[in-house]
């Protein structure tokens, strides 16, 4: 019983990554109908910033967060303005393959500034490990658990209680009515990319203190976090929280238990299981438009 509180614990805290990952490709999706196979390359530009800027550069951590946010959110809307923007055909394979190719851009550059050599980020917290039922919980798992709510939180306010959010929605269900209704469908798309790979960026930095960030660390993140919005429903914002949570979960549980060779391949196994028994994902699709 204490292996699988540790292992709960330890997935939860997994699944909560996953979770802000998937949020932030569900949103982006919500909003322009878009996929971002680089989504896990901006994550790793989150890493990799706090990595820069809060421990070689020793700024102080709320200072860090903050710019290293807003640097990589600008590099997507830089991302939106100059690839997807410029595109000439707008179909959604296109923009498939033109996120494909940023995600090898931007990692080759990053291999570049940064190396091939993994970085250690310290703890946000020296606090010292709390003990549940023989199981240790350590607080950055609870950091990364309370963003995680916290982020998915405000996502899902800001469109369901702002007209910004709203309009961000009517412009995915109908781009051209949205237009005709007065909505600049092209600020709304940028907006929607500087969120997502914010929120992206967000992901890396919780990330990076419980694991090794490096320049190719994006690749397997993103694909997670694709398979748990999948599992959750792609375009529902809880939805794809939800698929996070429950990835990571049964992701601890079936490396523990059975095999840690298993830890990547059980989020695709359980992906395809799903889409077996329920194409839409667990929730359905006219869910995923309401959040």
């Amino acid at each position: 019983m204490q292996e699988i509180i540790q292992y709960l614990f330890s997935g939860i805290t997994t699944g909560s990554i996953y979770a802000v990952i998937a949020v932030g490709l569900s949103m982006l999706y919500s909003s322009t109908e878009l996929i971002n196979f680089s989504h896990g390359e901006f994550v790793m530009l989150g890493a990799m910033g706090i990595v820069t800027i809060w421990v070689h550069l020793a700024l102080p951590l709320p200072l860090a967060f903050v710019l290293t946010v807003a640097a990589v959110a600008f590099m997507g809307m830089l991302f939106e303005r100059l690839a997807i923007r410029t595109a000439k055909k707008h179909q959604p394979i296109t923009l498939v393959i033109i996120t494909v190719g940023a995600s090898i851009l931007l990692r080759g550059v990053a291999m570049i500034i940064w190396g091939k050599d993994p970085f250690s980020v310290p703890p946000f917290s020296s606090h010292d490990s709390i003990e549940i039922a023989g199981a240790a919980l350590v607080p950055q798992s609870l950091f990364i658990v309370v963003a995680a709510f916290i982020l998915a939180g405000a996502i899902h306010l800001f469109f369901k209680q702002t007209l910004t959010g709203k309009a961000m929605v009517a412009c995915a269900v109908n781009k051209k009515a949205a237009w005709l209704s007065g909505i600049p469908s092209e600020t709304m798309g940028v907006l929607a990319f500087i969120i997502s790979t914010g929120t992206g960026a967000a992901a890396g930095i919780f990330i990076a203190p419980i694991t090794m960030s490096s320049y190719d660390m994006g690749t397997m993140l993103g694909l997670k976090g694709f398979c748990a919005a999948m599992i959750g429903g792609l375009g529902s914002l809880w939805g794809a929280f939800a698929g996070g949570i429950l990835l990571g979960v049964l992701e601890s549980l079936g490396a523990g238990l059975i095999s840690s060779g298993l830890k990547d391949a059980i989020a695709f196994i359980l992906l395809l299981l799903i889409l077996y028994i329920c194409p839409g994902g667990l929730f359905s699709a006219k869910i995923s438009k309401r959040f």
